[in-house]
C-alpha cells in the first residue's frame, strides 16, 4: 500500500503490511517480529531492487488514483499474482529448512502472500496475474482516502493490540521501542500519504530501500519482549 511520497527524506509505508506482521506473532510466536514484518513486506522489499535492475517500471502520475500519484506500469516480477505464490512458497520452505517451526513457515508464507491480497483491495487494475499477462486487477480502495486511512488505521491498531497479548516486554526497550517503533511508523505514513509526490521514478526507488529498515528495526525490539501462549508463565524462546 503507497503512499504519495514526502520531502527528505520521502520514504513510501504501508502500514496495512505492518500490521499483518504483528499479527502473526500470535499465530507463529517462535518466530521473531523482525521476519513476520519482513513477510508481509517482502514484495516491496524485493520491488525496488528490481526497479533499480531494470526489471520493473512505475511512473510518476499524480492523479492516477486519489491517494497515490504512482503508475505502476510494469511490475509482474514482484506483484503479479502468480509471482506473489512463487515468493510465497520459496520464504516459506526456506524458512522451514532454516528452523524446522511448521507454524512459522505456514505463517511466513500467508503473509508474504497477504501483501498481494491487500495491494488488490487498494490498488487500481494495475496488478498483473503473471508475468507476460495483459490482465490487471486492483479494487480501487485508494480513491477513496478517508476511508483507506481509517481501514489502515484500524488495522494496524488490530495488529498491535494481538501482538501486545501475545508477548510482554523485558525491559524498557521492549517496553518503549515497540511505541516508537509504533509511533514513528504511523507518522511517516501520515506524511508519505498526504505529502507531494516523489520529484521521479528514480528517487522514489532509491529511498524505497529504507523500508528494509523496518524489519530490522521490529526484530531488535522483538528480542526485548517475551512471547507468551495462554499463560503469562507459558514462554517461548525466538526463532529467527
Amino acid at each position: 500500500m503507497l503512499g504519495r511520497g514526502f520531502d527528505s527524506p520521502r520514504l513510501h509505508l504501508f502500514i496495512g503490511h505492518i500490521a499483518v506482521g504483528f499479527a502473526a506473532k500470535r499465530a507463529a510466536p517462535k518466530t521473531s517480529l523482525g521476519v513476520l514484518i519482513a513477510a508481509p513486506l517482502f514484495l516491496d522489499l524485493v520491488w525496488p531492487i528490481f526497479l533499480e535492475l531494470g526489471w520493473e517500471r512505475v511512473r510518476i502520475a499524480p492523479g492516477n488514483t486519489v491517494f497515490t500519484p504512482l503508475d505502476f506500469e510494469w511490475y509482474p516480477w514482484s506483484h503479479s499474482l502468480v509471482m506473489a505464490l512463487v515468493w510465497s512458497a520459496v520464504c516459506a520452505f526456506l524458512y522451514w529448512g532454516r528452523t524446522r517451526y511448521r507454524a512459522g513457515a505456514v505463517v511466513l508464507g500467508a503473509a508474504v502472500f497477504s501483501h498481494w491480497v491487500l495491494d488488490w483491495i487498494t490498488h487500481g487494475p494495475d496488478l498483473p496475474i503473471w508475468p507476460g499477462s495483459g490482465s490487471r486487477v486492483g479494487l480501487g480502495l485508494w480513491n477513496h482516502p478517508a476511508a483507506t486511512v481509517v481501514i489502515e488505521t484500524l488495522f494496524l491498531a488490530a495488529g498491535v493490540a494481538l501482538y501486545l497479548r501475545t508477548t510482554q516486554a523485558r525491559d524498557r526497550i521492549g517496553r518503549w521501542g515497540l511505541v516508537a517503533f509504533v509511533l514513528v511508523t504511523y507518522a511517516i505514513y501520515l506524511a508519505s500519504s498526504f505529502g507531494p509526490p516523489p520529484p521521479n521514478a528514480a528517487a522514489l526507488a532509491a529511498t524505497a530501500f529504507g523500508i528494509w529498515l523496518f524489519p530490522v528495526w521490529a526484530w531488535w525490539v522483538d528480542r526485548h519482549r517475551t512471547a507468551t501462549v495462554s499463560s503469562p508463565s507459558t514462554s517461548y524462546a525466538t526463532t529467527p
